[in-house]
This record gives C-alpha cells, sequence and structure tokens, in this order.
C-alpha cells in the first residue's frame, strides 16, 4: 500500500506566522502527531528571510526593510537572505529516519530537488541541479540568489529555487523560495554594501545568476496548476500519496504563540 503524506495548501501569510507553522510541523511530526507533510505558501506582507545563522548587523538595511513594507523574519534553517514577494514558497518535514531519506545533507538535498524538478518538467520547464566548484570562494554576499549551492535549482544557467535545510532533534526541515518575478533592483535596496559602486556592479551581473520562472518562460501559470505539478513531482520521485491537511483551531492556537514568541522577537530577529 502507498504510504500516505499530508499536503498543506496555503494561501498568503505574514512573515512571523509562516516561520512558526514550518518550525511547528516539525514538532507535531517529531511527536508522532502527523506523517511527513509539504506544504506550499505565500507572503504577506512581502518578507525578508535571513538565514539562522546570518548576521543582520551591517549588512541587512532596515530602513529600506521598513520603506518598502516588508517584514524581517529569521528562519529556523541556514543560508542567506531571500525576498519572498512574488513567489511560491514550499516546505517540507519529514523524519531523519525515514527509510527515505538519505543520511546526508547534501544527499537529501539533491533528492528533494529531484522532485522539485519532475514538478518542473510537469510544467515543461527543464530545469538542472546545482553542482558548484567547491574551490571557488563566491562573492561573499548577504543574497541568497547570488549564487546556487548544492543541488540548488537552475534553468539556463540561472537559479530559479532557492532552498534551506535544517536537521533538529531528528526531523528534517527544508523550505525554499519559487520565485515567478525577480525585482532586482528592490531586493539590492535592503541590504548595505561599502559604496554604491559596489552595488550598481553586483546588480548589474545579478540578472546573469537568476530570474523568476515567469521572466524566464515567458508566459505565466496558475498557481494551483505549479503546486499540483510539484505535488505530483514529489509523489513520483518518493513513491507516495497525498492527502490533504489543514489546521485544527487548537494548532493554530500554538502556530500564533511560537510566532508572538519567537519570530517577532527582536531578541531572536537580531540575535546576530
Amino acid at each position: 500500500m502507498t504510504e500516505q503524506w499530508l499536503l498543506l495548501n496555503q494561501s498568503n501569510l505574514d512573515p512571523a506566522i509562516n516561520m512558526a507553522i514550518d518550525e511547528k510541523l516539525t514538532d507535531w511530526h517529531r511527536a508522532g502527531k502527523i506523517p511527513p507533510v509539504l506544504r506550499f505558501y505565500g507572503w504577506t506582507p512581502a518578507g525578508l528571510s535571513v538565514g539562522y545563522f546570518q548576521r543582520t548587523k551591517g549588512k541587512i538595511d532596515m530602513d529600506a526593510v521598513k520603506k518598502h513594507g516588508f517584514e524581517l523574519v529569521r528562519r529556523p534553517t541556514g543560508g542567506q537572505a531571500v525576498l519572498h514577494d512574488d513567489e511560491l514558497t514550499y516546505s517540507f518535514v519529514i523524519s531523519e529516519e525515514h527509510q527515505a531519506i538519505p543520511p546526508t545533507i547534501k544527499a537529501a538535498h539533491k533528492l528533494i530537488s529531484d522532485g522539485l524538478i519532475a514538478g518542473l518538467a510537469k510544467l515543461g520547464i527543464e530545469a538542472n541541479c546545482a553542482i558548484p566548484d567547491e574551490k571557488k570562494t563566491g562573492s561573499g554576499t548577504a543574497i541568497c540568489f547570488e549564487e546556487p549551492s548544492w543541488s540548488e535549482i537552475t534553468m539556463e544557467g540561472r537559479k530559479i529555487i532557492g532552498s534551506a535545510q535544517a536537521r533538529n532533534q531528528g526531523i528534517l526541515l527544508q523550505h525554499g523560495s519559487i520565485p515567478l518575478r525577480m525585482n532586482a533592483t528592490e531586493l539590492f535596496d535592503l541590504f548595505i554594501f561599502d559604496n554604491e559602486r559596489v552595488k550598481e556592479r553586483m546588480l548589474r551581473t545579478f540578472g546573469n545568476k537568476a530570474a523568476g520562472i515567469f521572466d524566464l518562460i515567458g508566459r505565466e501559470i496558475p498557481l494551483d496548476e505549479m503546486k499540483k505539478a510539484f505535488q505530483d513531482g514529489f509523489a513520483e520521485v518518493f513513491g507516495v500519496s497525498f492527502v490533504d491537511y489543514t489546521l485544527s483551531a487548537a494548532e493554530w492556537d500554538e502556530v500564533h504563540e511560537l510566532a508572538d514568541s519567537k519570530f517577532r522577537e527582536d531578541s531572536y530577529l537580531f540575535s546576530r
């Protein structure tokens, strides 16, 4: 019998709530309350998420974040900063002990990327896994989409999906940004650079490194169609089926409590 996992299909939520849901899903799965879960969501207002270990002081221009009407949030996963605006976001929660999950982070990331690539293929989009040169020093930028890392997804040489993974007390959480359109000028406004010349030079080269899916394919795809394609891609790669899942009132209470006590707190936001 095919194993059944959960599908949590949500609309736009505020940044702190989004991160609280992803963290609570890991808690509920660890406690045996839910099986593995695949989640889709969006952001209102748009959010600038920074990685768990990422520095904000001297890196993020908080005045610019507020001027654009965005909200800063710190992810429970690593990686660099991502602007979540015109995009589809996914998260995936599963036990490290599950037979489908390879033991290493790179191998697990590659398998999840295979699910995303299979989903893109169902939309007629041909994409690849990035295999970066490990000897490359990188630009040192705080911006996630500046450089593809292992098994992140590229199309025509440009990064189109950026993901971050964490493993906490036996549970794997991976979530990722799937930009539909990329507003690079707005994105670069949110960071502190040594000077305007450096900012302008990096902005000019950014278009060759990253893009929104709709920008590359020259057409729009309905979000429901995209979500179904990614769901089918995961089902195919992992050999499972999905059943719809919605949060109960009690689960929502837990989410709001965590959002207020952690993800909205300056002591967590600016902890680094």
